[in-house]
């Protein structure tokens, strides 16, 4: 509990205060024992030099020995170093893949064995890199108990939830927004609208800025989420329009690192095997939350007024935030060994002491990052075929998917007189969707992936695909059910399974996609799924506005099926994408040879 505190804003903001006087880090207590390969000990029993193999010693026993001791401790060097979100950055081939998760497949081996301790690197210039002092540090999220990566993850699953849940939540407050301000319908939906645009736009500047060792996850988790609540606050009570829809952008802008990094911090405390665990969950977390927003406010609002859903907003946030402020520890593995370098560098004055990050981090350029995060997913975007399908299909799935909360009023309210709290009802069929998808995912990943991954190697990335292509039958199945039985002579139960199969085939869908896109796309992947966040909101900010004219003008069966029409085209392009898909990553520059 020490060290989760310690390691929170709360923890770092008290020892900043008090001078390091307190929640001392092991560096900083006086019986801590430095490393003699840290300490001064530079042998080559200790440290490894970059590029060089070991001296070798005359006597044959002793060569013997030698020989032993660093095999030992080279595999728990090399095996130290659990496979996250952030190695795939690293890798440039299919071989180099196929090695990481070997190595995470071997990390589980070692991790289950004693400690041993990890010799750092020294490169050519002298320095000394940072590593983990033991295969088993406790100061490596990989190495941390099962119950305190599950604390760790929730308070991101909750963190998710809240800033999802705060887009919809105000939907059942259009109604009486028109009235109090006078604006038409499609302009009280620029409420909706704009927040979604801004968690959209909100990946491209956050997601860089976290991926700096010096800054890490936490400062722009906590910095952010505060604004969240604070602006969120100002949206209950300001009283004209052009402010409440400019204070609802900047909370969709200022919620969105959870958006940008939330994937990346699970990735921290999880490898690569156990990782789609935890981002299938997530994302359970981040399409629950606006499904039960109108659930939410749809019983207050019609009582309390329009501004209630803006503060059941903030009872649900601020007390996330503040759990988050003491108990969320930086997960950040490059950012927590630079401040180790730091530490280490004053206990012994050894100046050549540095983490990987530090070097790395000189060598980052404002220009640099601006490319990564803002050209690259587009320029990749718009190069690479597969690419451009998955953003063009999620973005358009997702952009349905929005569009539910223009038509369920005119399905539910007008058709089936529903009130406003019986209409937010009907969007637990989403929670159910997901309590039958999220097991059957998981099933998979247990008996499929993991068993393949261990077996064989991550293999071609198409047979990621395999769920998907099942899968992407049911939105327009459950598209075409929706629309043509939302009619008043046929119970609203048979429109409400529509929702369900929609539901769980774009879960399933986007849940292969985002495995497919890291194993082809390692080194990009980052900015590509900033990119995919910016497109998907950018449609579904879209959907809000034309999806109530569309409905109304067309009726409910016609518009809906024109939406399902377009996602039938997308079954065939993700069949092509299964059997064509190696030729077209064979052709492509950004992929993985």
């Amino acid at each position: 509990m020490d060290s989760l505190i310690r390691n929170s804003t709360a923890g770092q903001l008290l020892r900043w205060i008090t001078g390091n006087k307190v929640l001392l880090y092991p560096e900083e207590r006086p019986d801590f024992q430095c490393p003699s390969c840290y300490a001064g000990d530079t042998s080559s029993a200790t440290i490894f030099e970059a590029g060089s193999e070991r001296n070798s010693k005359s006597e044959s026993d002793a060569e013997e020995r030698q020989s032993e001791d660093a095999s030992t401790t080279e595999t728990a060097t090399n095996l130290s170093r659990v496979p996250s979100m952030t190695d795939l950055e690293k890798v440039r081939t299919q071989d180099d893949l196929a090695r990481l998760y070997s190595v995470a497949t071997q990390t589980e081996v070692l991790q289950a064995a004693p400690s041993r301790p990890i010799a750092p690197t020294k490169t050519d210039d002298g320095t000394i890199l940072v590593d983990w002092y033991t295969t088993h540090d406790p100061e490596n999220p990989q190495n941390w108990s099962s119950g305190k990566k599950l604390f760790v993850v929730t308070q991101i699953y909750l963190y998710t939830f809240a800033v999802y849940m705060g887009s919809s939540i105000y939907t059942p407050s259009a109604p009486e927004i028109q009235t109090r301000f006078g604006v038409s319908a499609t302009a009280a939906s620029l409420g909706l609208a704009l927040y979604v645009l801004g968690y959209g736009i909100g990946p491209l500047i956050f997601s860089p800025i976290s991926e700096i060792p010096s800054v890490g996850r936490n400062p722009p988790y906590i910095f952010t989420f505060a604004l969240f609540v604070i602006f969120t606050i100002g949206a209950a009570v300001v009283d004209t329009f052009g402010g409440l829809l400019a204070l609802r952008f900047l909370q969709g802008f200022f919620g969105s690192p959870c958006l940008a990094t939330g994937g990346a911090s699970i990735g921290d405390v999880y490898s690569l095997l156990k990782l789609p665990y935890g981002l299938t969950t997530w994302a359970a977390f981040a399409t629950l939350g606006p499904a039960l927003g109108p659930l939410i406010s749809g019983f207050s609002v019609p009582v309390k007024g329009w501004r209630w859903s803006l503060w059941e907003t903030v009872w649900l946030a601020a007390p996330i935030l503040v759990l988050m402020f003491f108990c969320l520890p930086e997960t950040f593995p490059d950012a927590i060994l630079l401040q180790r370098a730091r530490r280490l560098r004053r206990l012994t004055d050894n100046d050549k002491l540095r983490s990987q990050s530090e070097i790395k981090q000189k060598q980052l350029t404002v220009t640099a990052v601006a490319m990564e995060a803002l050209y690259r997913p587009f320029q990749i975007i718009f190069l690479d075929p597969a690419i451009l399908f998955f953003n063009v299909y999620t973005s358009l799935i997702y952009g349905i998917y929005y569009s539910f909360f223009e038509v369920f009023p005119i399905v539910y309210i007008d058709i089936y007189h529903f009130n406003l709290g019986e209409m937010g009802l009907v969007f637990l069929s989403i929670a159910v969707a997901l309590a039958i998808a999220v097991p059957l995912y998981f099933l998979y990943l247990y008996k499929i992936f993991e068993p393949e991954i261990r077996a064989h190697g991550p293999g071609a990335p198409e047979r990621r695909l395999i769920p998907a292509l099942f899968a992407s039958f049911l939105p327009p199945i459950g598209l075409f059910i929706f629309g043509w039985t939302s009619t008043a002579s046929i119970h609203w139960i048979v429109s409400v399974v529509g929702i369900l199969l929609y539901t769980i085939g774009i879960f399933t869908l986007i849940q292969c996609i985002f495995i497919y896109i890291p194993m082809t796309y390692p080194q990009y992947a980052a900015s590509l799924f900033a990119g995919n966040d910016f497109m998907r909101s950018a449609l579904a900010c879209g959907a809000v506005l034309f999806a109530r004219p569309l409905y109304l003008n067309l009726g409910v069966g016609p518009g809906v099926s024109l939406l399902a029409g377009l996602t039938v085209g997308c079954i065939g392009g993700m069949f092509a994408l299964y059997y064509y898909g190696a030729a077209l990553r064979a052709r492509s520059r950004f992929t993985a040879k």
